[in-house]
């Protein structure tokens, strides 16, 4: 999931205007301080994004998490896959499968008033 990750940042921090640094070490900021104060701000959109595109299919997988850690690790997605396959227990695979899509869209949710805030705020 790397790629996920890095790709959102990596664009993020291309548009990014170099002499907002420049800026920020002339008024007396080291360079982590401008870093810390001037990069990490603007990039939180890109990190915001890559966190999503890294969580949303980490959260769901089961193939992955069964091959490395064996049968007795407990992910979601495995025990999802075990009510509604294995043992054929609908109801149960039903309430699992909302727990999952609670635990995905509440983050998308929170995301897009993030965005919305941002933009009516005119950054």
């Amino acid at each position: 999931y790397l790629p996920f990750m890095v790709l959102p940042l990596y664009a993020t921090l291309a548009k990014m205007d170099e002499s907002l640094l420049e800026a920020a070490q002339d008024l007396g900021c080291t360079r982590f301080a401008a870093f810390w104060l001037v990069t990490i701000p603007l990039s939180i959109p890109g990190i915001i994004a890559g966190s999503m595109l890294v969580f949303i299919p980490a959260v769901g997988e089961f193939v992955v998490p069964d091959l490395l850690g064996g049968s007795e690790t407990l992910m979601i997605g495995r025990t999802l896959w075990t009510e509604f396959f294995g043992n054929r227990d609908w109801p149960v695979a039903s309430a699992v499968a909302i727990i999952l899509l609670l635990v995905l869209v509440v983050p998308i949710v929170l995301f897009q008033r993030h965005q919305d805030r941002a933009q009516e705020a005119g950054r």
